[in-house]
């Protein structure tokens, strides 16, 4: 059992399949930390943003436990934006768990331990917080993390593009395009992949399918 007394906002903690990242489709067990210092235009977990329990990491790591799952997605909002993430993940990789972060790419994922999975959300013009992207995250990426670039129109499919050459995206780690549902169809988005000869995976959101408008999947 993990000791601290330092203390996190949770929004919620629940067992479901991965919808997103490689690990799509693995029962696991997810964290989602409360808070978020961006606002983007398509975000569908905007109940996070405030609200939830505050838990010390071993309360955490208490209920993470007794659901029994081995792998774990630590998620928000932006689970870095609360300093006692960091203990949290270390907790959970020194007990055996094979442990995901989702992170905005906003903040420095310099300090997260290093058998912690990062994917890594870079942030489109359409989302509104471009700007907010912090380069100096690629050059902490192996190839266990993964890069996700959330596509809502064409435009934001050549910026994908154009990033994924000037920095060199692909040879980091694995990158993944997920269109936004409602704003870009993932059948256009699928050809333009096929066209381009991108080396992507295209992503789409199995939680969705499976449990289209539930919240807590």
């Amino acid at each position: 059992m993990p000791s601290g007394a330092a203390k996190l906002r949770v929004s919620e903690i629940f067992h479901s399949i991965q919808g997103e990242s490689t690990r799509v489709g693995l029962p696991t067990t997810f964290v989602r930390l409360t808070g978020c210092p961006l606002r983007c235009v398509w975000c569908d977990t905007e109940y996070a943003f405030a609200g939830g329990d505050s838990m010390t990491v071993p309360e955490i790591f208490a209920r993470v436990d007794a659901i029994g799952c081995r792998i774990v997605c630590v998620t928000g909002g932006e689970p870095l934006a609360q300093k006692a993430c960091l203990p949290l993940l270390t907790a959970l990789c020194e007990a055996g768990y094979s442990v995901s972060l989702e992170t905005s790419g906003a903040l420095d994922i310099a300090e997260v331990d290093q058998r912690v999975s990062c994917i890594v959300d870079l942030k489109a013009p359409d989302s509104g917080e471009t700007d907010k992207n912090l380069w100096a995250n690629l050059d902490h990426l192996t190839r266990s993390d993964e890069l996700k670039l959330v596509l809502a129109s064409e435009a934001d499919y050549s910026w994908a593009k154009s990033v994924m050459v000037e920095r060199r995206l692909g040879e980091r780690c694995p990158v993944l395009l997920s269109p936004v549902p409602d704003r870009l169809d993932a059948a256009r988005l699928a050809e333009w992949i096929l066209r381009d000869a991108l080396p992507v995976r295209l992503q789409l959101q199995l939680h969705k399918v499976i449990w289209p408008g539930e919240r807590g999947r």
